[in-house]
């Protein structure tokens, strides 16, 4: 389990394609903290970490993850957000974070607004159920609060730390993105889908 908080960012150094899946070599200072055997969210995908190598670490990744994520179009010399796991004694910023992506969205539009940026990302209608206003995603990873959301887009604002703390500098108007609904919501919703109850409707 994640928090959201982004701890470093690497650079992809190598994509090698395997019999099943694909092996990814990350370079990062933060390489040297881990060990084999290790889990690290990389842009929001959990990933076990197999080698160590000084500054540098590999991790393999699945079939269904490289499908289901970006994985599959990742490219030489791009920027990837790092999260080692969420230790039971920390203090918990941002949100619960599982590493297990939800769906691919698109950054359509970012723009400023004095010091900040706001982006707008372009995400698929079956996550609508899980997107509230005010209520957290992690895109790329990232601990993020929805700012506006309508039937297929979601608008966040970032702070001048998190952008140029995370890969997010690096992004470019339709990019694909990762992204990972709030945990409790997709609880909450799937205890309504079970039950059958509707839910409940505050007045006055």
């Amino acid at each position: 389990m994640f928090s959201g908080l982004i701890e470093a960012v690497g650079e992809i150094a190598e994509i090698k394609p395997m019999p099943a899946g694909l092996r990814i070599r990350v370079s990062a200072d933060l390489a040297t903290q881990l060990a084999p055997g290790e889990s690290i969210a990389v842009n929001g995908v959990c990933l076990t970490v197999v080698l160590v190598d000084g500054q540098e670490f590999h991790a393999d990744v699945s079939p269904e993850t490289s499908r289901v994520t970006t994985f599959g179009r990742l490219t030489r010399g791009r920027l990837v957000n790092l999260e080692r796991p969420l230790r039971m004694d920390a203090r918990l910023g941002g949100h619960f974070v599982l590493g297990h992506v939800d769906g691919l969205g698109v950054l359509a539009d970012i723009r400023q607004e004095a010091e900040f940026s706001w982006l707008t990302v372009a995400y698929p209608a079956e996550l609508g159920r899980y997107l509230v206003r005010k209520g957290s995603v992690a895109v790329d990873g990232i601990s993020l609060t929805v700012a506006g959301v309508d039937e297929r887009h979601f608008d966040v604002q970032i702070v001048p730390y998190t952008w140029t703390h995370t890969n997010l500098r690096a992004l470019a108007a339709r990019d694909p993105i990762n992204i990972e609904c709030d945990i409790i919501g997709k609880y909450v919703v799937r205890s309504l889908d079970v039950t059958g109850a509707p839910p409940a409707v505050q007045t006055g």
